[in-house]
């Protein structure tokens, strides 16, 4: 097991997904046990996904950005050099505005992106940890570094998997056989995975030959928060997009759920491994954005 030194030092790997077999174990199991250290793995990440999801920048004007390329390439074409101001310091300060003016072209964009956040638009929310995690969980997935404990395509038997293994009930809905409906995803297993010095129950779906991850934990240990708010059937969601996935959180009958994919829009596609495909289209529409 690390000390809280060692685990340290390994932090930045850990955030590159870079460790893997048995220390990528030693370092979560650490911070599983650890409150110190997994506050600051957990704000580490939140500073990241803040980074990576802050949006597109707006781009320079044209004519901007050519008064600045003009600048920067043109010879010097300023009157010859008096006695009081050499030629070589007035080359300097064509330099240095011409560098000035260069800095502002990268950083107007962000300021101005910033001001209209501010200003304009709904207000959304940090990623709750919640989401961090089971957005961190479907890449570990997806990489091969996350096997399942209980492969089965079986929603019964994976709901009796977990029956002695977490202090909530699992009970996964099977719409697909009982709808007579066609098939549009499949069911992969399951295993448990640690959040909040406790195993959160995680559920692997494929559709299109695409990864779909279910995790499940009680909404006594986390509640849906941050990111966009959308209200379909009397449940409010939260939306993030974090990683280049689509995250959607919620809380229903005493359980957290995080749906986690990489699917188009606010990944509504994925929400059918819960709700009955086209018959449910008065859930699943309102989790489309609204332009």
């Amino acid at each position: 097991m690390y000390s809280c030194e060692e685990m340290r030092e390994r932090l930045t790997l850990y955030l590159d997904h870079e460790l893997q077999g048995e220390e990528l174990t030693a370092f979560e199991f650490h911070v599983l046990n650890c409150d110190e250290c997994r506050s600051l793995v957990e704000k580490e990440q939140l500073f990241l996904n803040s980074v990576r999801t802050a949006g597109p920048l707006n781009v320079a004007p044209p004519e901007l950005r050519s008064r600045v390329e003009d600048l920067l390439l043109r010879k010097e074409s300023e009157p010859v050099a008096t006695k009081t101001q050499p030629k070589q310091t007035r080359t300097k300060l064509t330099w240095g505005l011409a560098i000035a003016a260069a800095v502002l072209v990268i950083t107007l964009p962000l300021i101005a992106w910033r001001v209209l956040q501010r200003s304009n638009g709904p207000r959304i929310g940090q990623p709750s940890s919640f989401a961090l995690m089971s957005a961190d969980t479907h890449l570990r997935r997806t990489r091969g570094q996350l096997p399942l404990e209980m492969e089965s395509g079986t929603p019964g038997q994976i709901s009796n998997w977990f029956s002695n293994k977490v202090n909530f009930s699992v009970k996964l809905p099977n719409y697909q056989d009982s709808s007579g409906q066609e098939k549009l995803y499949t069911l992969e297993g399951a295993r448990l995975v640690g959040f909040k010095e406790d195993y959160a129950a995680y559920v692997a779906y494929r559709m299109k030959a695409r990864p779909i991850s279910l995790v499940i934990t009680s909404a006594s240990v986390a509640q849906p928060s941050g990111g966009e708010e959308i209200t379909a059937k009397g449940l409010k969601f939260h939306y993030d997009a974090i990683q280049g996935l689509k995250v959607l959180t919620w809380s229903d009958r005493g359980l957290t759920y995080a749906l986690v994919s990489d699917f188009e829009e606010r990944g509504q596609q994925s929400c059918i491994v819960c709700h009955q495909g086209a018959n449910d289209r008065d859930f699943i529409d309102p989790l489309k954005p609204h332009h």
